[in-house]
């Protein structure tokens, strides 16, 4: 499944545009054949800086299979004749594209000013994003897959960085394995550690739930499905949010869950321009400048790494 993000030339109206990891609304737009001119139906001139990204874009994604960074199939431009306007969209994959219910949605940058949910929590369902403030689990998953997030997270931070990209985002999706009818969430039990091999990496041990194990026999092309950040297996710890100092940590519970988790970097089209850069100036004269999310490339990728090697952890 993919979705589109589109708006029409020379302006921000958007025809159609989802919200994170949710269903767009229906467009109101009925898209025909004949209002369509056959002489323009993609758009393929970008701007010098665009086509440079661009270019990056590629080389990285050809590069390293794992990526976790959104991945976009396509920019087009089409023509509607009967309005004589353009409207220009992007394809790009759905992270939560899944027949799991993604029962908690994170967005996750590694500031803290803002953020946190503006509703109420009696108006909290599996379709709230969440943010850093409200994070109360602590991702924990096998020793080779921890390995290679960290690896990767640091490949796609460094491209990012040297593209001048900041205000990304790490979107997190969970499916709690079980879990009642009313929505309660209900501890797992013990993990019993059975070798294998490793994901096809041919190396260590991985422990499964019995859940796990139930599902490899109905299905065994299942376990085939899973990479990095995608229908992954893994075990979140229940935790509480204590503040030390100018620091908030997460402190685990001894409470765990067995879950499937879908995760990726997403927003990645913000570069550290003229705008970011005087919203960095105005919040600094108000707040603790390494609370915003609006700080410089460099900046902003230390303080995402160290974030995400906090709230994920290998599971011993």
């Amino acid at each position: 499944m993919m979705f589109f993000i589109a708006e029409e030339a020379g302006g921000m109206g958007a025809i159609g545009r989802h919200a994170v990891g949710r269903p767009a609304p229906p467009t109101s737009l009925d898209l025909k054949s004949s209002a369509f001119d056959p002489k323009e139906k993609f758009w393929t001139k970008f701007p010098p800086d665009g086509s440079k990204m661009l270019s990056a874009y590629y080389n990285h994604v050809r590069s390293y299979e794992n990526t976790l960074v959104t991945k976009y199939f396509g920019l087009h431009c089409v023509k509607l004749s009967s309005a004589q306007k353009k409207v220009r969209f992007i394809i790009m994959g759905n992270l939560f594209c899944t027949d799991y219910t993604i029962h908690r949605r994170f967005d996750l940058k590694g500031s803290s000013l803002g953020r946190s949910t503006d509703k109420p929590e009696e108006e909290l369902d599996a379709s709230t994003i969440l943010k850093d403030l409200d994070l109360n689990f602590i991702f924990r998953l096998h020793q080779s897959w921890f390995q290679e997030l960290c690896r990767q997270v640091d490949k796609d931070c460094e491209f990012l960085e040297q593209e001048r990209i900041m205000d990304y985002s790490m979107l997190v999706g969970i499916h709690f394995k079980e879990a009642s009818k009313a929505g309660d969430l209900i501890p797992s039990g013990a993990r019993t550690p059975i070798a294998c091999d490793d994901l096809g990496s041919g190396k260590g041990s991985l422990r499964r739930s019995r859940a796990d194990m139930d599902q490899l026999q109905v299905d065994p092309a299942w376990w085939a499905s899973i990479r990095l950040g995608t229908n992954m297996p893994a075990r979140v710890e229940r935790a509480v949010r204590k503040s030390e100092g100018d620091m908030h940590v997460l402190e685990p519970m001894g409470e765990f869950y067995d879950v499937v988790m879908f995760f990726g970097i997403i927003d990645i089209l913000q570069d550290y321009d003229i705008s970011k850069k005087l919203e960095h100036a105005y919040k600094s004269m108000q707040y603790d400048a390494t609370s915003i999310s609006a700080v410089d490339p460099k900046s902003y990728s230390r303080r995402f790494r160290d974030f995400i090697f906090k709230i994920f952890a290998e599971d011993l």
